[in-house]
């Protein structure tokens, strides 16, 4: 029988110190497909990245998204959004994702690969989900960003509930957006770096 490991409730990770996020000077935001060859060169050169995508929210029953609207990808040193409107732009977002070779790591990532099969028209390669990475180490089933940032950093991962839930299919995203969408990626490769994945360990 496998060895449970405890994880840190609310109350506890909420008295944790806080986990340095990216500022706006690492954060690059991609909207035409110029932006997105420059960012698929610099991407090129890591051997992982950290993974997310944002929706639109729904909030009428029966609404479907047609999202993702955002997709972000990170290295250890800067975070890239793009916005998937800009057929160009879409374009490279889906080589990216197709790119075999290269991990890309996240949590929570069923309903992401379903809409960018959908959206992109391509079967993302090397698809990463953290949360199976600590299910088979003996946490408990479903870690997500917060709980891995407190476990392996013993650091409190900030999450605004107002970014999370903002309309990501704006032309024009806010500062908050983009250190929102930005971090969730950043997070997920700081933990695939300290889960030790790097070096191939199980």
């Amino acid at each position: 029988m496998s060895t449970q490991h405890p994880t840190p409730d609310k109350d506890a990770i909420a008295l944790l110190p806080e986990f340095e996020r990216l500022g706006l000077d690492r954060i690059t935001l991609v909207c035409t497909g110029a932006q997105a060859r420059q960012a698929q060169e610099h991407l090129g050169k890591a051997q992982a990245w950290g993974f997310d995508t944002e929706s639109k929210p729904t909030f009428k029953v029966g609404e479907q998204s047609d999202g993702p609207h955002i997709l972000q990808l990170s290295t250890l040193e800067r975070a890239w959004v793009f916005q998937l409107h800009e057929p160009e732009c879409r374009r490279v977002a889906g080589e990216l994702l197709a790119l075999g070779g290269v991990a890309k790591a996240g949590f929570g990532l069923g309903d992401d690969r379903k809409r960018i099969v959908h959206k992109l028209g391509i079967e993302p390669q090397g698809i990463l989900e953290l949360n199976t990475v600590f299910r088979e180490r003996g946490y408990r089933k479903d870690m997500g960003v917060k709980g891995a940032v407190a476990v392996l950093f013993n650091q409190r991962f900030i999450k605004s509930k107002k970014a999370a839930t903002s309309n990501w299919a704006n032309a024009r995203l806010s500062d908050a957006q983009l250190v929102y969408a930005a971090n969730d990626a950043y997070a997920a490769i700081r933990v695939w770096q300290a889960l030790g994945l790097s070096s191939g360990q199980p």
